[in-house]
């Protein structure tokens, strides 16, 4: 087993397409073709925590922060960054982040703290936009269930809650073989006339890859005719923050000591309550405060988040209660998060979850 497996199953998981413009997730330091000893998992990665790795045995670190996250002019251990590197580079530490693109799934960082809070009827609060694509095919009719089943098989008809989504129509097609061909049917420089399906399936940019491979291995003719086109419709399962329900409402005060209670918060920053039950619940872990108008159009009593700024918390405007609860303390329970994905994708070998409590903040 080597880094690069490792990686390979991350990237399947938390594809880095879904990462935002301005981070920077991915391997920063290692050689993927090195066999893994074992993996340390953290929020963040720092010189502490790449001295627990070396004394655990792990040659690799997946945090969710990178430790790179703007571009590195030199590496002379003049700050905690290029120490942290140079450190990881000496020891052959792989560091490895899965960042915004864990927070861009419905399975990750926000649906963890969703669990958290036991959130129920759980949607994307910005889903993705222009992130899908639809794929036409033609085959002829025997061939059909064949290239489907490949289609589906390499991610392809997954909407919602439904998979194996596909839309068909039966038509005839026309080809003439030209020379050099080796058509399935028909003779050379003689128009042929086939019962062909017209299959429409929808899919996520990043599986583009593996399905047009499934496509042309699946497909019998030598020539696959097919288009793609990009969508414009939000992908419900891709995007940032989430929103849901309670499953019974609950005095404003006693959500702030269930927050207090749940996330291990030194205090909970908040604006002004509003004197009502709160039932549905907007969330976003790390920096969430670009979410705020998202929060207030789902029609969410609260907003979870942390790193709001003082100006930004008049823009509630009292239409819904901002509750800053602390970068770390929203994004704490991903280390279980990578942490499980990883013990269930590679028993073989051991991952740890770091002992080192990375929060640089202080509550007095």
């Amino acid at each position: 087993m080597t880094i690069g497996d490792v990686i390979k199953e991350l990237e399947k998981w938390a594809p880095p397409a879904l990462q935002e413009s301005y981070d920077n997730a991915g391997m920063i330091t290692g050689d993927a073709s090195e066999p893994v000893s074992g993996v340390l998992v953290s929020l963040d990665c720092t010189e502490a925590v790449v001295d627990e790795a070396l004394r655990r045995g792990c040659n690799m670190i997946v945090s969710h922060h990178p430790i790179v996250f703007r571009g590195l002019k030199s590496l002379t251990g003049a700050n905690y960054v290029e120490r942290t590197v140079l450190k990881a580079i000496r020891g052959g530490v792989a560091l490895y982040a899965v960042h915004t693109n864990l927070d861009n799934v419905d399975y990750g960082v926000n649906n963890r703290i969703a669990d958290k809070l036991g959130l129920v009827n759980r949607e994307i609060l910005r889903p993705m936009p222009a992130h899908l694509r639809q794929l036409v095919v033609y085959v002829p009719r025997k061939g059909a269930d064949k290239v489907r089943d490949a289609l589906f098989a390499g991610g392809a008809g997954h909407i919602g809650n439904y998979d194996e989504c596909s839309f068909n129509i039966n038509g005839t097609g026309t080809f003439r073989p030209l020379e050099g061909s080796n058509p399935t049917a028909g003779e050379h420089r003689e128009r042929s006339y086939a019962d062909e399906v017209h299959i429409s399936v929808i899919y996520p940019a990043e599986r583009e890859r593996s399905i047009l491979r499934a496509m042309v291995e699946s497909h019998p003719y030598e020539e696959v005719a097919h288009e793609i086109y990009a969508l414009q419709n939000a992908d419900q399962t891709r995007g940032a923050g989430m929103v849901g329900n309670l499953p019974d409402g609950l005095d404003e005060k006693a959500f702030l000591t269930m927050l207090k209670e749940r996330f291990g918060c030194g205090c909970v920053r908040h604006t002004a309550l509003l004197n009502r039950k709160v039932k549905r619940v907007a969330l976003c872990g790390g920096s969430g405060s670009f979410l705020l108008r998202d929060a207030i159009a789902s029609k969410a009593d609260v907003f979870v988040t942390s790193d709001f700024k003082y100006h930004e918390f008049f823009d509630a405007e009292g239409k819904i209660v901002i509750t800053d609860i602390g970068h770390y303390e929203s994004e704490q329970f991903t280390i279980d998060l990578i942490g499980a994905f990883l013990r269930e994708k590679f028993p073989t070998f051991a991952v740890h979850f770091t002992q080192e409590v990375t929060n640089p903040i202080n509550y007095f």
